[in-house]
């Protein structure tokens, strides 16, 4: 009935190698798993490592970037040209994706278009110079030309801004390298842009057409009216910290002098007194230094979290080939003037309504057709050539420029994975050259 002793012994030697091999199985999987683990926060760890180095190296390289824009913007000239034939840039930002690929269309064909005149003259001149029984292959080019159909590819194709970029740049960025990191410096004029600062106005007789400029502005942008009034409410409580002021006269402050201190010694004993004495003087201010003064406050506070930036970037037409927001078409600079030759139709109208609110979107549509053609070099020149116009294009003349002194530098610098940013502003007139902030991000 018992098993035999031998058979039992047997058996049990015979499970000794799978009880092995599963006890084998095991370890090994504990050891990969373990070697993966040790592995993964390895990499992990240099991942973390290299992104710090990368972050420190995107720091120096805008840091450095933004010395050497700062120090070169002063020397450059922004060039305002002529488009009499092309595709407009002022309404852009409320065209459709359609309408915006038709607009590219349209000036991809007068690019090909100009592109095969200058053909078309080079070989002319090559025409008149050549003999007479040799050059015969000239006019068979010609025929081949004149039977290719132009090219109406977008791919390449952009709408100029009033400087020849697009808007609202005043050159084509730049790039250079700084060790491992890319550096680009891009320069905006911050005149084309809606000066936010007009929505604060201390002016009682100005506010009423300051807010009816600032909503046309936001209905431009798409913004409905509860979001207009949430808007006001963070502009209303930064005007409660700091109104905005456009008149100034020249201000006597005072001026705290250093405590001065006597120690007096007794011959009789070896005791000191001390006398105190505080003054205060009176020190003139400028009116040029109370503006700059007042552009260092409000580009601190429009670019704190007293302002709801995300409302302002969201976007209101997004796609592959652009991103319109009201964030792109604002003046966080404190800027107090507008660039009748550089700024988009809603902001001219928007600057105009200080001169007339009916009769604003009438006098932008001629400043568009008459700086098309040729840039405008004075104010006078729209009131000459919309005389009925004349009494609101004088009533808002203090707010218009025909020549842009503030502009925006943006530098960027990218190594790796990380990236750094510093936007700074600048007030330029002539080689004269003054920075209002810098802000990184």
């Amino acid at each position: 009935m018992n098993e035999h002793p031998r058979r039992r012994d047997a058996d049990s030697r015979r499970d000794h190698p799978g009880v092995i091999l599963l006890i084998t199985l095991v370890i090994l999987v504990i050891l990969s798993t373990l070697g993966y683990t040790l592995s993964a926060r390895v990499a992990a760890r240099r991942h973390r490592d290299q992104y710090i180095i990368d972050c420190g190296i995107a720091r120096h390289a805008c840091a450095s970037g933004m010395k050497y824009a700062l120090a070169s913007v002063g020397d450059l000239q922004f060039e305002l040209i002529s488009r009499p034939n092309e595709p407009d840039f002022s309404d852009i930002f409320a065209l459709t994706e359609e309408q915006y690929q038709k607009l590219l269309a349209q000036m991809a064909k007068y690019v090909a278009g100009k592109k095969l005149a200058d053909s078309d003259s080079e070989v002319a001149t090559t025409e008149r110079s050549a003999s007479e029984d040799g050059r015969t292959w000239l006019e068979d080019a010609n025929d081949e030309d004149a039977n290719t159909p132009l090219s109406t590819s977008t791919a390449a194709v952009e709408i100029p801004g009033p400087y020849g970029p697009p808007w609202p740049m005043v050159t084509r960025p730049i790039k250079f390298e700084i060790g491992s990191a890319t550096v680009t410096i891009a320069v905006e004029d911050e005149n084309a842009k809606y000066p936010l600062a007009w929505a604060l106005l201390a002016d009682d007789k100005l506010r009423d057409k300051a807010g009816a400029g600032w909503t046309n502005f936001c209905e431009w942008m798409g913004y409905a009216s509860q979001e207009i009034a949430d808007l006001n409410k963070d502009l209303a409580t930064i005007g409660e910290t700091k109104p905005f002021k456009l008149e100034f006269k020249t201000e006597m402050v005072e001026v705290p002098q250093p405590t001065t201190q006597r120690t007096r010694v007794t011959r009789t004993t070896s005791s000191r007194t001390v006398a105190s004495r505080s003054t205060v003087r009176k020190k003139p201010v400028s009116v040029q230094e109370q503006i700059r003064n007042q552009n260092t406050e409000f580009s601190k506070l429009f670019h704190s979290s007293m302002l709801d930036t995300v409302l302002l970037s969201r976007p209101s037409i997004e796609s592959d080939s652009r991103r319109e927001s009201a964030m792109k078409y604002l003046g966080l600079w404190a800027t107090r003037h507008v660039n009748i030759n550089t700024a988009p139709r809603h902001v001219l109208e928007a600057a105009l309504t200080f001169g007339s609110i009916a009769n604003a979107p009438k006098i932008a549509d001629a400043i568009i057709r008459q700086r098309k053609i040729k840039p405008v070099t004075d104010v006078n020149e729209i009131r000459q050539a919309n005389l009925g116009y004349s009494d609101s294009i004088e009533a808002c003349r203090d707010f218009l420029v025909t020549s842009s002194t503030v502009f925006t530098v943006r530098v960027t610098a990218i190594s790796g994975a990380a990236q750094a940013t510093a936007v700074a502003a600048v007030t330029k007139e002539g080689s004269k050259m003054q920075p209002i902030a810098v802000i990184c991000d």
